[in-house]
């Protein structure tokens, strides 16, 4: 269960104008320390923060679940119980204390390796890997896929054009640097010519 704290922290994120992913995250930090604190363990990263997203529909954060074909269907149907449950739409039912004793059993025989910050980093940067090969919310997932050819034609064409004004300063640069460096040059040469002709006008 999560604390008040947390639902408290989730709803002023809310009232904040924030997004769902946004409150979710107050109770996958909470399960992510409950985790470190060694309440309990997860198997992976991903585990830890499915319990963390599962509180949060309970706890009644408009965050829907995923769409089929995103994941597995009894993963989806749990979400979509727990989202139906926050939402008031469900009744909810606790599960039998002979169950809830396992799961709980279960968890804490886990590691707490899952939510290192190596473990974390390490997720986090597979998940954005996959969210580029999708395509990803910026791409336009849900745009016809003549949008999406336009898109990334559009956007290759903005990393060539950056790409080239990169080149063209980093020239000009270069230029300007070896006119400065003539120039210091020349007026070393200059230095050393009036140098010796003084000193052969004394002798």
């Amino acid at each position: 269960m999560p604390t008040k704290a947390t639902i408290e922290r989730a709803r002023q994120d809310k009232r904040e104008g924030k997004s769902p992913s946004t409150q979710a995250g107050e109770f996958i930090h909470e399960e992510i320390e409950h985790i470190r604190q060694g309440k309990h363990g997860a198997r992976n990263t991903k585990q830890a923060i499915a319990i963390g997203l599962s509180e949060a529909r309970r706890a009644g954060v408009d965050l829907p679940p995923p769409k089929k074909g995103r994941t597995s269907e009894r993963t989806r149907r749990s979400a979509e119980l727990a989202y139906e449950t926050g939402q008031g739409k469900r009744k909810p039912r606790s599960p039998s204390r002979r169950r809830a004793r396992a799961t709980e059993n279960a968890l804490k025989r886990e590691g707490r390796g899952a939510v290192s910050h190596e473990a974390l980093s390490r997720h986090a940067k597979q998940s954005a890997a996959a969210r580029r090969r999708q395509g990803g919310v910026g791409q336009g997932v849900d745009k016809p896929a003549s949008a999406r050819k336009r898109s990334t034609k559009a956007s290759r064409s903005k990393r060539a054009s950056s790409s080239t004004a990169r080149k063209t300063r980093s020239t000009s640069a270069r230029r300007a640097s070896s006119k400065r460096a003539a120039s210091t040059r020349r007026r070393a040469s200059k230095g050393t010519q009036r140098r010796r002709r003084a000193t052969a006008a004394s002798h």
